[in-house]
């Protein structure tokens, strides 16, 4: 793989050697350098003088492990510092609207001294089609896909938050593409341009629901089918603290063992199959769950094959002790977040070194790359 022979600064895992620049932006971008620095890539990000987060965060856990340079792009200097930087480096991240790169002279046909970059650019839309200079948000990219309509109550559509586009479908296949285009650079010392565009991933993410709509077996409506809620044994319970149980009980044995701890009667509840009875079967069941606290529950179907466990909170997630054994989550510069993943058995990730606050030094990062 390209820069296999090289170290980065305090930098392990299977990407380590691996430069890459990234062009500061939102969302599946950030998440995207993330990924890839977890796994040992030395990233930098090219951030704007004086630039403040959207958010107002002042620590950032999807900036971590990597530093960054504080760069003018609409300057000549600033231009020309970003230019010697990618001109040494392996990949680029930029999540910019199509031909911005381009009208900067840092798109990837600027760059005829690095064949061997490859250019990752994350949007929306793509490079092309009719929407590309359009804007938009994750909950845009999944409604063209068909995906959010399949999401939700019956009565409308709900976002999953941004995780089936932004991060799911935008940041995940643009890191996948990208050590695609690393590996066969590693082969013919070219690099290429990755197109990642969150509502082509997430019509990709949408094949099996496709393949059970194009057998009959998936229902255009919400609430109507296996995986959105409506079946009794995939769906969440409200329990008596205000809580929640999630069944996931789909296959014989394990909904048998469900009905068996949550003391109901599998002779006196409708075939798990019959969908006509779906109905009453779920309020059967919520009438039982609502009869306990969530915790109580949870230690009832604790290591059954029931396939229910308690909905927890983002702050008791880390407390539980199957996630505290994998250790899911660190506590990194005082906060607490998501270890890297997977978990790789001989060159694991881990959170680099990187400063938010105190920027690189462009020279001597310049110096060092030109190694």
């Amino acid at each position: 793989m390209a820069g296999s022979g090289r170290k980065g600064l305090g930098m392990s895992g299977p990407l380590s050697g691996l430069r890459i620049v990234e062009i500061a932006g939102l969302g599946p971008t950030p998440f995207t350098a993330m990924v890839l620095a977890d796994m040992g890539a030395e990233v930098v990000r090219i951030e704007r003088p004086g630039n403040r987060h959207l958010l107002g965060l002042s620590y950032d856990i999807l900036n971590r492990g990597r530093g960054f340079v504080p760069l003018d792009l609409k300057s000549g200097a600033g231009r020309g510092a970003a230019r010697r930087l990618i001109a040494r480096a392996d990949g680029l991240i930029e999540g910019l609207r199509p031909g911005v790169m381009e009208r900067l002279g840092l798109g990837p046909e600027d760059f005829p001294e690095n064949r061997r970059l490859v250019y990752g650019r994350m949007t929306g839309w793509g490079q092309s089609g009719p929407l590309a200079q359009t804007a938009g948000h994750d909950i845009n990219y999944i409604a063209l896909s068909g995906a959010l309509h399949a999401i939700g109550p019956a009565e409308r559509p709900v976002p999953p938050l941004n995780l089936v586009g932004d991060f799911g479908s935008g940041a995940m296949y643009l890191a996948f593409g990208m050590v695609c285009a690393f590996l066969e650079a590693a082969r013919t010392g070219r690099g290429q341009v990755v197109d990642a565009a969150i509502s082509d991933g997430t019509a990709h993410q949408m094949a099996m629901i496709q393949a059970m709509a194009a057998g009959g077996l998936w229902s255009q409506a919400r609430e109507a089918n296996l995986l959105d809620g409506a079946a009794p044994f995939y769906r969440c319970y409200a329990c008596k603290c205000g809580g929640f149980l999630a069944v996931g009980a789909i296959e014989p044995k394990f909904w048998a063992e469900f009905l068996r701890l949550a003391g109901i009667a599998e002779a006196a509840m409708p075939a798990q199959m019959d969908r006509d009875r779906w109905p009453e079967a779920r309020a059967r069941i919520a009438a039982r769950i609502a009869e306990r606290r969530r915790d109580d529950w949870a230690q009832v179907f604790a290591g059954s094959d029931a396939c229910a466990v308690p909905v927890l909170t983002l702050a008791e997630a880390p407390a539980h002790p199957h996630n505290a054994a994998r250790a899911t989550h660190v506590v990194h510069d005082g906060v607490v977040q998501p270890a890297p993943a997977p978990k790789l058995s001989r060159t694991p990730g881990r959170i680099g070194e990187g400063s938010q606050t105190r920027p690189l030094e462009i020279g001597a990062l310049l110096d060092r790359w030109g190694a």
